[in-house]
């Protein structure tokens, strides 16, 4: 028996949030709270299981705002900053829940953190209060268990990076996604609900673009879709969400959705 579960939307901007520091650009400027998006990053729920994907420079934040008390794991996509910066403030969770938190991610994700945060993986000498990560990996994008859920992981590219997304039952989860083959979209059919990234209308290297979003959507064909990882460039939610199909939608913070 399939167990359902909440989705909820921590943050739906791209890299350097909405608004963007000193930028005059009117959707910056926008008083309508679903225009001001954090770094990109969703909270699953069923019975007492509270699961993360990505931790990003806003994630003490987010986990205030959506009164978070106990962490199960973090579900990480790939090494960049708006994805991972955020790695400190699990240093709570430790404390609370015996020590550490557990983290699943690929190898070469693993590689990059701990150069980055080396006071927080040194094996010697490590720093007294740094938060302790239990390392499992995704290898040979193998499916894992969490909470009794099986997660399947789609690859994608970011331009040239390798990046993860996630199915659980009938949600997929995919951001910062520029290029995917068809054997991972094969993965993706008979998903109920898809997000995906949009960053703005023209295009760019390492994301999709609001067009391109929308065709990947098709040939998927969810019940529903939800766009995320937004620029501030892609105009203003209650505009843009005015001219897509019945079926997909504009994330945004704080939305919560059932699966």
């Amino acid at each position: 028996m399939k167990l359902p579960y909440s989705v909820t939307f921590l943050g739906t901007g791209t890299s350097q949030g909405i608004p963007v520091i000193g930028s005059e650009h009117p959707v910056c400027l926008s008083e309508n709270p679903k225009d001001k998006r954090l770094r990109v990053s969703v909270l699953l729920q069923w019975d007492d299981y509270n699961y993360v994907i990505d931790c990003g420079p806003d994630f003490r934040m987010q986990m205030l705002r959506n009164n978070v008390k106990h962490l199960n794991a973090v579900l990480l996509t790939h090494d960049h900053s708006d994805h991972t910066a955020g790695l400190d403030d699990i240093r709570p969770y430790c404390f609370k829940q015996g020590g550490f938190v557990t983290f699943y991610a690929e190898p070469i994700v693993y590689e990059a953190l701990h150069k980055r945060f080396e006071y927080i993986f040194a094996s010697e000498n490590k720093y007294p209060g740094a938060p302790t990560i239990k390392e499992e990996e995704i290898l040979n994008l193998e499916n894992f268990s969490i909470g009794g859920k099986t997660v399947i992981p789609i690859r994608s590219l970011h331009n040239k990076l390798p990046v993860l997304g996630f199915r659980i039952e009938g949600f997929t989860y995919l951001t910062d996604v520029k290029t995917i083959s068809l054997s991972e979209i094969e993965k993706i059919k008979g998903t109920d609900v898809l997000v995906v990234n949009a960053l703005r209308e023209a295009p760019h290297p390492s994301h999709l673009t609001l067009s391109e979003a929308l065709e990947l959507i098709d040939k998927i064909q969810p019940k529903k879709a939800y766009l995320t990882h937004i620029s501030h460039l892609l105009g203003f939610h209650d505009e843009v969400e005015a001219q897509l199909p019945a079926n997909v939608h504009l994330a945004y913070d704080g939305l919560k959705i059932k699966i």
